[in-house]
């Protein structure tokens, strides 16, 4: 016998069932969205950079996730210094336009000129468009975040100081200086820290500034071969640039070659003239070869004081 329900039943225990289905789909949803998000923390406190980079597109645009700019903001420096390209070029478009902070164009033309130099297309269309003037610091977030990633790839505490020898046997002689040099430069600069940071911002074995890291084209200034390299180039230019002398050489690489030029000699810097002091007393050679056609030699190098 077959038992026909009235249709005011069956259609009361459909929608029943309808909403029952769309309240399992809206929580099976949430409780899946949530477990993303969860996953997302979970890695960008790893320090994974992608994970990192998705949290602060996340909270910058708001809808999954409240929108907070500031922490959008502070996750995208935190991407940039684990290396994610994207990130610094975010990072630097920050700085330029003042997102949710006072403008630096000198700061967003850094990071902009450093993304461009790892890689970004887009940075580099944005080149011709933003300031001229670079600044010579990047963020205390980036330089702590590329800091914290260095110290996990880095060698290991014993026999660090051999192995950096051997890269720059290795290295410094492709550059034309003489390794020596190089390694009395490194002792007195970070005592063959690769995550040393100065007061001034100078970074790793050899104490590059961002602006010369950018200039000679340094992707990660805490990367121990990267950052040889950086620092390889600068002296081989300024070798070049002021005929080998030693002296006139470490005093600008401390103090820049404007200011050796400016003073006509060694900056009347306690800083500069005890640097030089440093390493000229491991160091003793007061001359060095060097490539002549790499650049033209300094323009006052005839009236520069030989005796400081």
């Amino acid at each position: 016998m077959k038992i026909m329900l009235p249709r005011p039943y069956l259609t009361r225990r459909l929608a029943a069932l309808g909403s029952l289905a769309l309240c399992g789909a809206l929580l099976f949803g949430n409780a899946t969205a949530a477990d993303d998000m969860a996953s997302l923390e979970a890695a960008a406190k790893r320090g994974n950079a992608t994970a990192l980079m998705t949290l602060a597109e996340k909270y910058k645009r708001g809808g999954e996730v409240t929108r907070d700019i500031l922490k959008s903001n502070a996750l995208y420096c935190k991407a940039a210094g684990r290396g994610n390209v994207d990130a610094l070029l975010e990072l630097g478009l920050i700085h330029a336009s003042g997102r949710e902070m006072i403008p630096n164009d000198g700061v967003g033309a850094l990071l902009i000129n450093m993304a461009a130099e790892r890689g970004s297309e887009r940075a580099k269309e944005i080149l011709p468009y933003i300031s001229r003037g670079v600044g010579s610091f990047v963020p205390a977030c980036l330089t702590a975040e590329m800091a914290a990633a260095a110290v996990t790839q880095s060698l290991p505490v014993t026999g660090v100081r051999k192995d950096i020898e051997l890269l720059v046997q290795q290295l410094a002689p492709q550059y034309s200086v003489d390794p020596d040099l190089v390694m009395a430069l490194i002792n007195v600069e970070s005592r063959f820290s690769t995550t040393a940071v100065s007061p001034k911002n100078a970074q790793g074995l050899m104490q590059l500034i961002p602006a010369t890291a950018v200039r000679f084209g340094v992707k990660n200034t805490f990367n121990a071969t990267d950052n040889l390299k950086g620092g390889l180039s600068y002296l081989r230019w300024l070798m070049a640039y002021f005929k080998g002398d030693v002296a006139l050489v470490l005093a600008a690489y401390n103090a820049g070659e404007e200011t050796v030029e400016r003073y006509r000699g060694i900056p009347p810097y306690k800083e500069t003239r005890d640097y030089v002091s440093r390493i000229t007393s491991i160091y003793t050679k007061p001359n060095h070869p060097y490539v002549a056609e790499l650049v033209a030699p300094s323009a006052v190098l005839s009236r520069i004081k030989r005796v400081n």
